[in-house]
C-alpha cells in the first residue's frame, strides 16, 4: 500500500516515535499548529475512524492518554483532540488517524482544517 501513514507504521519512512503500543503509533506532525503537535496513527490501515473496530477503542484511549501525559509534562496546560473524518471535513491522509494538539493558557493557535 502507498499510504504515508502505512509507510511510518511499517517504519519504511522515519519518524521520532512519541509513543508505540501494538496498535497504534504516534509522533510529532509534519505541519505543527503549535508545539507538542502530535499525530496519532493505528498501524494498521482503516480509511477513517469509522472503519476503526470498536475492539480498538479502549488501546486507542489509553494511547491518547499517554501522548497528553508526555505533552503534560512537556509544559502544556491542556490539549484538543481533533479528528478530520472524511475529506469533506479535512481529513488529507486516508488513513484513520487524530491530533492531539497541547495548549497553554492563552496561547494563540489557529485550527484551520488540519
Amino acid at each position: 500500500m502507498d499510504c504515508v501513514f502505512c509507510k511510518i507504521a511499517r517504519k519504511e519512512i522515519k519518524v521520532e516515535v512519541v509513543y508505540e503500543n501494538d496498535n497504534f503509533l504516534a509522533f510529532p506532525d509534519a505541519h505543527p499548529i503549535c508545539k507538542g503537535h502530535t499525530l496519532i496513527i493505528p498501524k494498521k490501515h482503516f480509511s477513517n475512524l469509522l472503519d476503526l473496530p470498536e475492539i480498538l477503542g479502549s488501546e486507542l484511549l489509553d494511547a491518547i492518554k499517554k501522548v497528553a501525559e508526555i505533552r503534560l509534562k512537556s509544559g502544556a496546560g491542556g490539549f484538543n483532540i481533533i479528528v478530520n473524518n472524511g475529506s469533506a471535513a479535512g481529513q488529507a491522509v486516508m488513513h484513520s488517524h487524530l491530533h492531539l494538539v497541547p495548549r497553554k493558557r492563552g496561547e494563540q493557535v489557529k485550527f484551520k482544517t488540519i
